[in-house]
């Protein structure tokens, strides 16, 4: 389902929303959506209270709008390292094909990191690593995070491979604390605050960390996301993008999908 459908299937049922806070959207006809959808993991930290919103608040009123270099572009870089615990060079890119084509041409492949989802990857030896920031923003935003070699020559030789967009700096600041309150998450939600909602989502999705992957077939996926809407409950409507566990939720928001189960 396009993202636009979504929307307006939203529109059509609730009205606009007024106020996002957490995992939950407030609509203007008064009811509380559950957000499993979470712009695509871009608002997996919460929506409305995180301290990139903050920080950005803050840059944006020194005017700090333009292409001009920041000290903000360097504690991006900072952020980066210490999330992947290696010294790191930082291109952005607002366009997924091109930020992986760029990590392609300097490693061959392309690496994600997803958070809670490791998979054995020693992340702080990988030569190229692609990061979708934590920040709950429509927008797109997608960093490539390249491992800076003792050899200052092969470190611009790879550098001269990238052709990466500029940022204004209320976009880096918030993108760097985002990264800053990722790095504190980590270390303070884990699978106990995952598994209490397996049986309650167990029927429709099989779950990996805070990861939902779709049990219900593809052919039949736009009507179960529809569904869930009915139930107030919001998955990602794109088959292809996992829904996450609604982290600060109760179990009972799931209360009406129970009641009111879809069958496949």
């Amino acid at each position: 389902m396009e993202l636009e459908v979504f929307a307006s299937e939203i529109s059509k049922r609730f009205g606009n929303v007024k106020r996002a806070r957490g995992c939950f959207l407030y609509t203007e006809k008064g009811v509380r959506l559950t957000d499993l959808f979470q712009e695509g993991g871009r608002a997996i930290l919460g929506w409305g209270g995180n301290s990139a919103f903050t920080v950005l608040k803050n840059v944006l009123s020194r005017g700090l709008t333009g292409s001009f270099p920041t000290v903000f572009d360097l504690q991006l870089k900072k952020a980066v390292s210490e999330l992947l615990d290696s010294r790191r060079s930082v291109s952005v890119f607002f366009d997924r094909e091109k930020a992986v084509s760029a990590a392609e041409k300097i490693a061959r492949k392309s690496l994600w990191w997803k958070p809670w989802i490791q998979d054995g990857i020693a992340w702080n030896s990988e030569t190229a690593v692609l990061i979708e920031p934590p920040l709950a923003w429509a927008q797109n935003l997608y960093i490539l995070a390249t491992l800076l070699p003792d050899d200052c020559k092969t470190s611009a030789e790879n550098e001269s491979l990238v052709q990466s967009c500029m940022i204004p700096a209320v976009l880096a600041s918030a993108a760097a604390r985002s990264i800053y309150n990722m790095i504190a998450a980590l270390q303070a939600r884990g699978e106990k605050d995952w598994y209490i909602f397996d049986p309650e989502i167990k029927k429709y999705w099989t779950r990996s960390g805070p990861y939902l992957y779709p049990k219900v077939p593809k052919k039949m996926y736009d009507r179960f996301v529809l569904h869930c809407l009915d139930c107030a409950v919001a998955v990602s409507p794109c088959f292809e993008i996992p829904s996450i566990v609604p982290f600060g939720a109760e179990r009972g928001v799931f209360g009406k999908l129970k009641a009111k189960p879809f069958e496949f």
